[in-house]
């Protein structure tokens, strides 16, 4: 299985255990994130590396594998990655560094 896949599957288990004890506030905004990332204004390519920025800036490792993951999903290539991390870099400077190393370590894993 792919770091993607145990990622993937680990994430699905506990956000199905969320669920379990989840009352409607954190329904409410599980729903929110899922439909904000749906085309828009801005389409769904957009939104993820948006949200992968964010991610970066924010040191978040699993927000970022989530949204590396989706941005293979939506076509994201190599150079536009290389752009999105610079964003996230100069906006957060290089304690980003770290979680750069592992985001890419994780893209070239699953690809």
């Amino acid at each position: 299985m792919s770091s993607a896949e145990n990622f993937n599957k680990e994430r699905e288990d506990l956000n199905e255990l969320v669920m379990q004890y989840a009352g409607k506030t954190t329904k409410r905004f599980f729903n929110l994130d899922t439909n904000v990332y749906k085309d828009g204004a801005l389409p769904a390519k957009t939104k993820e590396m948006l949200g992968l920025v964010s991610s970066l800036v924010l040191r978040c490792d699993d927000c970022i594998k989530y949204h590396l993951d989706k941005c293979q999903e939506q076509d994201v290539n190599d150079e536009e990655l290389d752009e999105i991390l610079s964003v996230g870099l100069i906006v957060g400077g290089s304690i980003t560094i770290p979680h750069i190393r592992r985001a890419l370590k994780f893209w070239d894993e699953n690809k």
